[in-house]
């Protein structure tokens, strides 16, 4: 008897992760959801560990994309079959029906996610095409991109001590979490944000802030180098502080595509 299909789940927003799940049940009964996933930090680390079979994956997610988390995968799981969910960004569908890449467009319909079952149902026996998946990312990347829904941030209010500091996202060096709260990092010093690292993740510009840990954001124009211990993980050197800052292993796949 073979083995189940495996799947994870990427999406945002949770009443439609769950709808997306509770259709997935009803449409292919036997695929094993092994994941699901509210960001794409969560996403990139469980593509590595289960090495699923099946990925949905939402495009826009906080902190990084489904197209990055999708290239990550290219060497984290470079046999998980990719299925893109997203709003209606024309730019974005003609090129997937040109690579034939499946997607399904929000909020699924069931007729049309029987259609993309199928398919991965008969695609099988024959592992994702990891090349040609990266082709399809290089003609997205040089697409025009939509316009953000929510502005950046461009000032934080933090506390440090019995004060109250305005800081600049622009001076940010990184961002880490602790516990409810964020420690901001500057070249000045560390104040606390009193937010979540993943309620902060949305906020920030993601061409500039990327998270290269699930408990670390870090300003790319912040580093000074970047080199691999003996496991493979990364380690960060900082322009304008001491400290090094780790890049989990998952998330090394990501510095390949800036």
């Amino acid at each position: 008897m073979a083995e189940p299909r495996t799947c994870i789940v990427a999406e945002d927003e949770a009443l439609l992760r769950q709808a997306l799940v509770g259709e997935l049940a009803r449409a292919w009964p036997e695929l094993q959801i092994v994941a699901e996933c509210e960001d794409g930090a969560s996403a990139v680390e469980a593509l590595t560990e289960h090495q699923p079979d099946v990925a949905f994956l939402d495009i826009r997610m906080p902190g990084l994309t489904g197209l990055e988390v999708a290239a990550a995968a290219i060497e984290a799981s470079p046999r998980t079959h990719i299925v893109f969910v997203t709003a209606y960004d024309q730019y974005a569908l003609d090129a997937f029906e040109r690579g034939a890449i499946d997607y399904l467009l929000k909020p699924v319909q069931p007729a049309r996610l029987d259609a993309t079952v199928a398919r991965l149902q008969a695609a099988q026996a024959a592992p994702a095409d990891a090349a040609h998946l990266a082709r399809l990312l290089d003609t997205l990347a040089a697409l025009p991109k939509p316009a953000a829904s929510i502005e950046p941030l461009t000032w934080l209010t933090a506390s440090t001590g019995r004060e109250t500091a305005l800081i600049l996202v622009d001076d940010v060096i990184y961002f880490r979490a602790d516990h409810k709260y964020t420690t901001v990092v500057t070249a000045d010093g560390e104040a606390l944000l009193r937010s979540s690292l993943r309620e902060l993740l949305p906020r920030l510009d993601g061409n500039h802030f990327k998270q290269i840990h699930r408990s670390t954001i870090i300003n790319l124009k912040a580093i000074a180098g970047i080199s691999r211990d003996e496991s493979g993980r990364g380690i960060v050197r900082l322009k304008q502080r001491p400290e090094t800052l780790l890049v989990s292993l998952p998330f090394m796949t990501l510095f390949k595509q800036m």
